[in-house]
Order: structure tokens, then sequence, then C-alpha cells
């Protein structure tokens, strides 16, 4: 049945012309990397012996957990998608999946994650991951993210705590090292997406998302970048005290800290005209080319990226390494 044929039909015409890529975009695979990469980083640095067909599982259902909520994700917010130049192309906004196929989609991976979960490794692990999907849908994508400045603040616990439902797959425990990677991540998350805001705020304007810069200003965004990346470098020297990472990771930790701070610093400077938002010759919102009133904002975006990467790399060198922890662990470990 082709396009026309499916219209006089009363069917959707975005099933003909949806792709096998398009489900794919659904699951947001750039953020899932992420969430995949910590969640493997904390199942790791557990230290506990784990079948690696089950620890397999493990990350696969985490994986399709975190596909599951992009999905409705999506799904929810494809009208305001429709007006951001930056997302307008996603399959939902773009008419090529329609909405109920999406969040049928999502409920479906989301359950089966959740079940898969629980059968395969513990119902803590499970527990967890259902935790994180529901805060991500519930509490971030239907309650704050249209109401409050402070959306991806709270709502960045959702992405947070990856780490720590792999570390509880693997052993069945949710102890301070796990809750001190969700504690980096959820402190890096504010400064990261703030510094995207500063230069796609329009999109955000458009979309009557109260994202910061609109709210507080640019200005005050800016500081407020400032302050938290203040509690971001040390906080991730933290796991150098807590048993968990050893010379490796303090180097990266240490360096990664002052340079970040260093680009925060040169971005708070900013005049009044440094972060006006770019378009493309096509008119589309890129995330990393841009004119040159935005690179001070762009260089935090990246280079924040890249801070955390290395930290959770240099977590998991040094454990396939065997390398040991600087300090055995000067803070005792609670939530056993």
């Amino acid at each position: 049945m082709n396009t026309t044929e499916a219209i006089a039909a009363g069917a959707s015409p975005a099933a003909d012309v949806a792709r096998a890529s398009d489900y794919i975009a659904l699951l947001k695979p750039r953020v899932m990397s992420l969430v995949v990469f910590t969640a493997i980083t904390g199942l790791l640095c557990a230290r506990t012996p784990i079948d690696p067909w089950l620890g397999f599982a493990a990350i696969l259902c985490i994986t399709i957990g975190a596909g599951g909520s992009a999905a409705l994700n999506m799904a929810y917010d494809s009208d305001i998608d429709a007006v951001m130049r930056r997302t307008k192309r996603r399959p939902v906004p773009a008419g090529r999946v329609q909405p109920s196929d999406a969040r049928a989609l999502g409920l479906t991976l989301s359950i089966l994650s959740v079940g898969v979960m629980g059968l395969a490794t513990n119902w803590l692990a499970a527990g967890l991951l259902a935790f994180t999907i529901a805060f991500y849908v519930l509490v971030y994508t239907l309650w704050l993210k249209r109401r409050t400045p402070q959306n991806i603040v709270i709502g960045g616990l959702a992405g947070a705590l990856p780490p720590l439902v792999g570390w509880a797959a693997a052993s069945g425990t949710a102890p301070l090292n796990a809750w001190l990677l969700v504690a980096i991540i959820f402190v890096w998350t504010p400064p990261h997406f703030w510094a995207l805001s500063l230069y796609t705020c329009e999109d955000y304007a458009a979309a009557g998302v109260p994202m910061m810069p609109l709210v507080r200003g640019r200005a005050s965004t800016r500081w407020q970048i400032l302050a938290y990346c203040l509690v971001l470098a040390p906080l991730g020297l933290a796991p150098v005290i807590t048993g968990l990472g050893g010379v490796l990771y303090a180097a990266v930790a240490s360096l990664g800290g002052l340079g970040l701070i260093a680009l925060v610093a040169r971005l708070a400077a900013s005049g009044p005209r440094d972060d006006v938002e770019p378009v493309a010759a096509d008119g589309r919102t890129t995330l990393y080319k841009v004119g040159k009133g935005a690179r001070r904002a762009r260089d935090v975006f990246a280079f924040s990226l890249a801070y955390l990467f290395a930290l959770f790399a240099a977590l998991l060198i040094e454990r396939l390494a065997g390398l040991a922890p600087l300090s055995p662990g000067l803070i005792p470990q609670v939530f056993p």
C-alpha cells in the first residue's frame, strides 16, 4: 500500500515512510551511549564477580530502559520538538512515526527492561531502573520540563542513576561510592546543559520551555554555571579518598577540573553578546559548528562532556587493568 492508498484507507502515512533508522532515532542513541558507558563503569567498579552473560544482560536492560524512556519523551514532546530547529527533524515531529507508536514502543521497552533485569540479576537493580525510567518520563518530561527553570537540575537525577543501577546489578548493594558516581553526574548536568541553552535559547523560547537563560538571563546563567563547576571539580576528586579512584583517576580529575574551571571562568566573564545563538547556512542550529559569539559557551558544553567521559573512562581503565586505588577508603561505605 502506498502513501496515497494509506490515507484513503484511513491509515497514517507515517507508518509507510517510517524506516528502521527512525525507530532507532526514537531511542536517542547518542544519549544512550553515555548512559550505557556510565552503567558499565558502575557495574565493574562494584568489584563483585558476576557471570559475563548476566553482566551483559544487565547492561542490555539498562540500554533498553534508556531507549524506552527516550521514546516516551519523544512521544510527549513532539509538539515542542516541532518548533525547535535542532529537533524538528526527529521522527515524530517530522511525521514519520506517530506519537502513539512511539508511546507503545517506549512502554514495551521500559516494562521489558525492568522485568528482565529483576529476573536476570536482582530486584534492587530492577527497582532502581524502574525508578530511573519513571523519574525521567513522569517527573522530568511530564512535570518539570515545561514548568520551571530548575527542570534540568532536578530532572538530571534520571541521567545520573545508571552507574548506581549497574553497581546494584553486580553486587545487589548501593554503597556510598555508587552514590558518589551519581552525585558527580547530577552536579555535572546543569552546567553542561545550561552551556548548550546559552546558544540555543531561541529554540527554547519558541517552544515555551523555561530554560535558565530565558528566565534568569544569560549573565545569571553564566555565573550559575561557574558556581556549579566550582563544586563539581572537587567532587570529581572525591573518589580518590573513598577508595574508588587511583593515580590515573586523580590525574584526570585534577587536570580536567582545572581545565573546566578555566573555560567556565572565561564564559562567566563574557559580554552580553558573547553567546548569541549560531545559525548555520541552511538555517539549522548546530551543537559544535558555531559562530564566533557562541564559542565560549560551545567550548564549555563540549569540554564538560569530554570531562565526564574522561572521569568514568579513568575508573574503567583502572578497574580493567587491576590498578589499586590510592586510598583504601577513608569514608565508611554505607547502604550495604
